[in-house]
């Protein structure tokens, strides 16, 4: 009887992290594709039988992706580069594919040798996918013949620049797949039915207990339980590592930034002409300080990183004081000079005296008293615009409840984060901060009234009275569950990107003076 074992390597939410390097101080990591390009390498070099696929999350995300999109388009997408050198042989589409807009996907897609799939993606007016084919088949010298679909969360619209989704609609991804899956059962013979699904799990695996608001975003534990001819499910878009089965699905989810990847091996029996599953494991394999960068993709990208490294040490201007970040939790308790600065950008560039933004992940330092790019793209890590909204003072307090659900009281009293901020995926970033507004939060109050000050140029905020504020774009579209503001009419769109409205700014003043009229604060204060 002829036995045969395939290995599928799954990446996922790479985020543009080509090289083992943390841009913010050039220290070397152990991450991204070179490192990964090594792993594969080694696990392969004993399989004739393999597929290689990226779930989507690969083209945008780090300075040198960043500084590509806006500086360098008319080269080929150095990711693509590595991904067609590193041979794989899929990817899908997620949703920060679109951050950069449509014609520098459409351009990657293009300069691929691979298809990019998903299935419930599709051009407004004809419904029909706007990406090419949601699936692919492989058939292997033996006569295996292996079927990936491609879905995406269809949530997009919630975050994403309209601009940067024109034309397309963005379908039920459960539904959708369903329908795919009817199709390929009438049209197509394969051995075995691989999704990859830019989503997570909306519900514990082990207990099935809801674990966030079924808004759609994540529909993979329904999947696995609804969808009884999936054989293996790749997932993403949660940064979660994850290697089980569920309702007999294999399952597994490689984390970000390629500090990992996933292995799957199915085995495979042929008996009379027919193959069948003996055998379904998984795990993820992490990167670590032995493994060493692929040579190739250092050369593949060397134009790009060169570029990209004097574009970071351009001088941009001085800090006067102290912007920098020596505590994240304590930067989220009270207003300080690092935040009060980017609201007063956004208020400079939209021309409103109500702004609100985030500290959007632990890792920002602030900023030193000599500033240079490198210093703005580690703190401001995401290509957001701007945009100018209309609300009601109803608005505004809710959207402050909502940040308030970012802390809760430990035994002893003291402030900490919302467990829910911080897994499965950590969304910090959906903790917003306000200037042009006082207020405060009381965390011994019930989530949803613990707005206990609310006043606007020193008297108390109309709840019913119309306000201009400045967020930004995946805010303005109700981005991170902030409902309030879906929908509000939009006054002006600042299309200019947030790091280069934070360059251009520092560049005119020259120098900046770190300044905090301490407006809010988290109580109780200790």
């Amino acid at each position: 009887m002829e036995k045969r074992e395939l290995v599928v390597l799954q990446t996922s939410d790479i985020h543009g992290n080509i090289l083992p390097i943390n841009y913010g101080n050039n220290e070397e990591t152990n991450s991204g594709l070179a490192k990964l390009g090594s792993a594969f390498e080694n696990v392969l070099k004993t399989s004739d039988c393999n597929l290689l696929i990226d779930n989507g999350d690969v083209i945008q995300g780090t300075p040198l992706t960043y500084h590509f999109a806006r500086h360098m388009n008319d080269l080929d997408n150095p990711v693509v580069r590595v991904m067609k050198y590193l041979g794989y042989d899929g990817a899908v589409i997620g949703n920060h594919e679109f951050n950069y807009g449509q014609d520098l996907l459409k351009s990657a897609i293009r300069q691929s040798n691979f298809p990019w799939l998903s299935a419930n993606i599709v051009i407004e007016h004809t419904k029909e996918p706007a990406f090419g084919k949601p699936y692919f088949i492989k058939t292997f010298t033996n006569g295996l013949r292996i079927a990936v679909i491609g879905v995406t969360t269809h949530y997009i619209p919630n975050w994403e620049n309209p601009f940067n989704i024109m034309g397309l609609e963005f379908l039920d991804a459960f539904d959708t797949l369903k329908e795919w899956i009817e199709h390929l059962q009438e049209t197509e013979q394969y051995d075995l039915l691989i999704v990859s699904y830019h989503g997570g799990f909306e519900r514990d695996l082990e207990t099935g207990d809801q674990t966030e608001q079924l808004t759609g975003e994540n529909q993979a534990y329904r999947m696995c339980m609804e969808i009884p001819e999936i054989d293996i499910l790749l997932t993403g878009h949660q940064h979660r590592q994850l290697s089980t089965q569920l309702n007999g699905v294999l399952v597994v989810q490689p984390g970000h930034k390629g500090l990992a990847f996933s292995k799957v091996s199915i085995k495979f029996e042929n008996s009379k002409g027919k193959w069948t599953i003996t055998e379904k494991t998984a795990e993820i394999i992490e990167i670590d300080e032995t493994t060493h960068p692929d040579e190739k993709v250092l050369e593949l990208t060397s134009e790009y990183e060169d570029s990209t490294q004097k574009w970071l040490d351009q001088p941009l201007g001085e800090i006067v004081g102290d912007m920098r970040v020596h505590s994240p939790l304590e930067v989220r308790k009270k207003d300080h000079p690092l935040i009060e600065f980017i609201n007063k950008v956004q208020m400079d560039a939209a021309g409103v005296d109500i702004s609100s933004t985030a500290l959007f992940h632990n890792g920002a330092p602030g900023f030193p008293r000599n500033i240079t790019m490198r210093d703005i793209v580690s703190n401001y890590v995401y290509p957001n615009t701007l945009k100018v909204i209309t609300v009601s003072g109803q608005d505004i307090k809710d959207a402050l409840e909502k940040s308030a659900e970012y802390f809760i009281l430990n035994d002893e009293g003291e402030i900490q984060v919302n467990p829910s901020y911080e897994t499965p995926k950590p969304q910090h970033y959906n903790y917003d901060m306000w200037e042009g507004i006082q207020y405060l939060f009381d965390i011994s109050k019930p989530v949803g009234n613990r707005v206990t000050l609310l006043k606007y140029k020193g008297e108390p905020l109309n709840l019913d009275e119309e306000f201009d504020v400045v967020v930004n774009n995946y805010r303005a579209g109700g981005g991170g569950n902030f409902n309030m503001f879906k929908g509000k009419p939009v006054k002006k769109e600042i299309q200019t990107d947030m790091t280069e409205l934070l360059a251009d700014y520092i560049q005119r003043q020259g120098q900046i003076e770190a300044t905090c009229n301490d407006n809010w604060r988290v109580l109780p204060h200790k």
